[in-house]
């Protein structure tokens, strides 16, 4: 053989060996984990634990509102009250409640950032629909029990009340206020009463409230105070919306406990008493182990929670802003996910919000694409199916009982989130149809949605402005 043979023989085994040890490290370099595949989850009827008795009436309140306190409830999914729905119907309708919630969430931004009244006259709150999770609470005193959903996106706290104009129907009897001892209408000159965006009043100068959602729904009537029951604890002197015209989506819930940032939520009315501090876990529907839960006060705070720092927007008061720097697929980073894609401006554009009630994450644009497209190449080797209502990466599971896919992990200022599985490849019907529980939004806002929250616990300190995420919190 000749030397120019031998040279082109070696130089062509060095290629060989550079392209095969290249794929080798790419191999080895791409994380994956294993999702166990399970199918859409049936309803689950409530828990007895759920439903205290007039029993509980004997509670005794909490101590003065300088004493830091801890209380824990268990939550609740909306699916539990549609036991004669199949799962593919209470997921249809769980994907159509996100699109309004998401979509109302976006216009209010876009309005506040303008500097525009989202709101007609005597119009407080958010417009983005119903939240996802409920817990039973006793109203009243002696309380009567009631179950009411809780929301990260909402602020004021309110409930249907007899009499009522119109009242949607809901599992329990309507709260009636004239059976109450510890009702108390609030004037209009009251500082609670002004801190409604649009207060309105009666002819009784007393004060009025209104919630309106994006959906079209809304609760009106008196706004007033009134002693909450949580198990055997009650706090007394909580600003609630006493609805006697009431149309929405909380078909079967009371009303609303609202835990958005805003001054007339639950957490800040309550603040000193619990700290300044709640935490929630939410655990994916199809598990039967420990429940869902909230706890505010000290005891919210997980000893592993990874905090990452929380942010203010000088226009809209009620989100719980944070500060997402990338994401990683398969352990590396995703090109062109940047933390300028989250930023939030002073002006209050864009930036990134955690939300309780919408269900699955929401990307700007650009940054998703990016993120599907990584997460496309990582899962190469999964066969692909047709897309499904607003997920466009869907995959054909049927035949199989467990598959490995890549891992996906959230950077936010000081702290990464590493999602499980089965947060970001979900059912989406019982034929084997898995989906990147992911989606884009043409607006700047981005929403970090529950399914990929599932499982964590979520720490929301708000005494030293952070967020902790807390891996199997529940």
């Amino acid at each position: 053989m000749g030397r120019k043979a031998k040279d082109y023989c070696a130089l062509l085994s060095f290629f060989i060996f550079f392209l095969s040890s290249g794929a080798s490290k790419t191999l080895h370099q791409l994380q994956t984990q294993t999702l166990v595949l399970t199918s859409l989850p049936n309803p689950k009827p409530l828990p007895s634990d759920l439903s205290w008795s007039a029993q509980d009436s004997d509670s005794e309140a909490l101590a003065d509102s300088e004493t830091k306190a801890t209380l824990s409830l268990h939550l609740e999914h909306v699916d539990s009250l549609s036991l004669n729905s199949t799962p593919e119907q209470l997921f249809d309708l769980r994907l159509e409640r996100d699109i309004v919630r998401v979509n109302s969430i976006s216009a209010i931004s876009a309005a506040r950032n303008l500097g525009k009244d989202f709101s007609s006259s005597v119009i407080s709150g958010l417009s983005q629909g119903s939240g996802e999770y409920f817990t039973r609470i006793g109203v009243g005193t002696p309380p009567r029990y009631v179950y009411m959903v809780l929301d990260t996106g909402s602020d004021v706290v309110w409930l249907q009340c007899a009499p009522c104009r119109k009242c949607y129907t809901q599992t329990d009897p309507v709260f009636d206020p004239r059976k109450s001892q510890s009702f108390r209408a609030i004037s209009c000159d009251s500082p609670l009463c002004r801190h409604l965006d649009s207060p309105g009043c009666n002819n009784k100068k007393m004060c009025l409230y209104q919630v309106s959602y994006g959906d079209g729904s809304f609760t009106v009537g008196e706004f007033s105070t009134e002693t909450m029951t949580f198990r055997r604890n009650r706090v007394p002197n909580v600003a609630l919306g006493c609805g006697h015209d009431n149309e929405g989506l909380f078909i079967g819930a009371a009303g609303l406990l609202g835990l958005g940032r805003g001054r007339l939520s639950f957490p800040s009315q309550t603040g000193r008493r619990f700290g300044n501090k709640f935490s929630y876990c939410l655990v994916d529907r199809s598990a039967s182990a420990r429940p869902s839960s909230v706890v505010f006060g000290e005891g919210s705070v997980s000893r592993t929670a990874r905090f990452t720092r929380l942010l203010t927007n000088p226009r809209l008061d009620t989100f719980y802003y944070v500060d997402l720097t990338g994401i990683s697929v398969g352990g590396t980073p995703v090109p062109g996910i940047t933390s300028a894609l989250f930023k939030l401006d002073p002006a209050g554009n864009g930036g990134v919000i955690i939300d309780s009630g919408t269900s699955v994450t929401r990307l700007t644009r650009p940054a998703y694409i990016a993120l599907r497209d990584a997460f496309r190449a990582g899962a190469s080797d999964l066969k692909r199916a047709g897309d499904f209502s607003l997920f466009d990466t869907c995959y054909d599971m049927s035949g199989r009982s467990e598959v490995k896919v890549p891992t996906v992990v959230m950077h936010f200022g000081s702290a990464d989130v590493s999602l499980p599985a089965s947060n970001y490849l979900i059912p989406v019907n019982n034929k084997g149809t898995f989906c990147f529980a992911f989606a884009g939004t043409m607006s700047g806002l981005s929403i970090i949605g529950n399914i990929q929250q599932q499982g964590f616990r979520v720490v929301f300190d708000l005494a030293d402005s952070r967020i902790g995420f807390s891996p199997r919190g529940c």
